[in-house]
């Protein structure tokens, strides 16, 4: 992967969307490579891992017990897992688009994503519009995912959906459920998620979005396993919240 940065047309579209999906920006090799081991990590269940049963998401199994049970939604620590997530996690593709975003100073968070995640067949489960910010913990809601397709991604194997424009707009607690999804049923959260976009990714492209940006998926109904590599980032200047679930790991300076 070589060194990459964002078009001022790109910086714009973030900032007024709270996304952008930069095309091709990990080589067909790199790519690869990395589905490789993850598929090789997930054929040998290779820990430690979330299983769809934990979330009780609609269409996830009731238990671990039920039929699918053991179907795993993400392959946890991917940073830690192995060198080629790590390498790839910290690379200069990644990292110079990150430093456009964040400042010279970029950290990845260990406690948050640092995961390959994984939308199996029969027993995947639908996530609903939701921000990543809702249950973390920083200085400031000022953090970056990126996620990286490993596959082609597109809605009948559950690809994201993104409400652009979510994260610098206030939306009142009453729209939100008690896990602060939206609740779909009300008018005014219909007309937002009406504005729904809903990009097709190809291998090696990479979607940067804001921890505030709501964003959703379906579930997985193909017949193949659906892989992603994501990470989320901040500046060294907005560390978690001492005592809280995002210091329980320490960030890694990228």
């Amino acid at each position: 992967m070589s060194n990459a940065h964002l078009t001022a047309e790109q910086l714009e579209q973030f900032g007024a969307t709270g996304l952008v999906i930069v095309p091709q920006l990990v080589t067909p090799a790199r790519v690869s490579e990395l589905r490789d081991v993850a598929r090789a990590h997930l054929a040998a269940n290779t820990g430690p891992a979330e299983y769809e049963a934990d979330l009780h998401y609609p269409g996830a199994p009731p238990s671990r017990e039920a039929p699918g049970g053991t179907t795993v939604r993400r392959l946890l620590q991917a940073y830690a897992r192995h060198p080629v997530f790590r390498d790839c996690a910290s690379s200069p593709a990644l990292v110079g688009p990150l430093r456009q975003l964040l400042g010279p100073a970029v950290m990845l968070s260990q406690a948050h994503h640092n995961c390959i995640m994984t939308k199996q067949p029969r027993f995947s489960s639908v996530t609903g519009w939701h921000q990543d910010i809702r249950y973390w913990s920083f200085q400031r809601p000022q953090l970056i995912s990126m996620w990286l397709a490993l596959g082609r991604e597109f809605p009948d194997n559950g690809c994201l959906s993104f409400l652009p424009g979510t994260h610098v707009m206030e939306i009142e607690r009453e729209r939100l459920d008690d896990e602060l999804f939206l609740h779909e049923n009300l008018p005014r959260n219909q007309a937002l998620t009406a504005k729904r976009v809903t990009p097709i990714l190809e291998p090696g492209d990479v979607v940067l979005f804001h921890c505030r940006t709501f964003h959703a998926a379906r579930s997985n109904s193909t017949d193949e396993v659906k892989l992603s590599l994501v990470f989320t980032y901040h500046a060294a200047d907005n560390g978690p919240l001492t005592g809280t679930r995002s210091a329980s790991m320490p960030p890694v300076a990228v």
